[in-house]
């Protein structure tokens, strides 16, 4: 079982899933149980598919394709989600081409110590990540020029608290639902 819920096949589709399904395909082909586990309301597939895909697809956004990713990793680390961190791991690695600078970030994101390995605007934005994730309530307009002193200009901000935002969302609904990675292709940019 991938999910604690009921989860519909392609055969078991009517046509307003089928058209849901298709939308939500991975460039593989196929439809991965976090995008599945929405099967039973369709409209929550597309809303899923359209935001995972502006957030973390579009050809507008400015951070690179692999601190998008190792932010979406390092949330779902502090979220305990591990359907997201073996996605959005693979992809960060996979981006990053550097088996020996991946395992050193990886080891610093899991001790919660990410100033080991990073520096400047990516390591304000990652401490932005963390206190986002775990003490939202607490956020200031401090947190926002802490990032400006570093450089980060708004469009950045606004793709980081997207990004973060979004992987709250998406841990939430999969470790709520019990979803797994079980016949999924794990990472965008897996090998078939």
């Amino acid at each position: 079982m991938s999910a604690w819920i009921k989860m519909l096949g392609d055969g078991d589709a009517d046509a307003d899933l089928q058209a849901a399904l298709d939308l939500a395909r991975t460039p593989h082909g196929t439809v991965d149980n976090v995008m599945r586990a929405h099967s039973l309301r369709p409209a929550t597939m597309r809303g899923h598919a359209a935001l995972y895909r502006a957030v973390l697809h579009d050809d507008s956004n400015t951070l690179p394709a692999w601190f998008q990713e190792t932010l979406g990793s390092y949330v779902s680390m502090l979220n305990d989600c591990p359907y997201s961190l073996a996605n959005h791991w693979a992809n960060a690695r996979h981006l990053m081409a550097d088996d020996a600078r991946a395992d050193a970030v990886e080891e610093a994101l899991r001790a919660r110590r990410p100033q080991r390995v990073f520096s400047g605007a990516e390591l304000a934005l990652l401490v932005y990540a963390e206190k986002l994730t775990l003490r939202p309530g607490r956020m200031a307009r401090a947190d926002i020029d802490a990032l400006k002193s570093e450089g980060v200009d708004d469009g950045k901000i606004l793709e980081t608290n997207q990004i973060v935002a979004y992987f709250n969302y998406v841990n939430r609904c999969l470790n709520g639902l019990g979803v797994t990675t079980d016949g999924d292709v794990v990472g965008y940019y897996a090998r078939d």
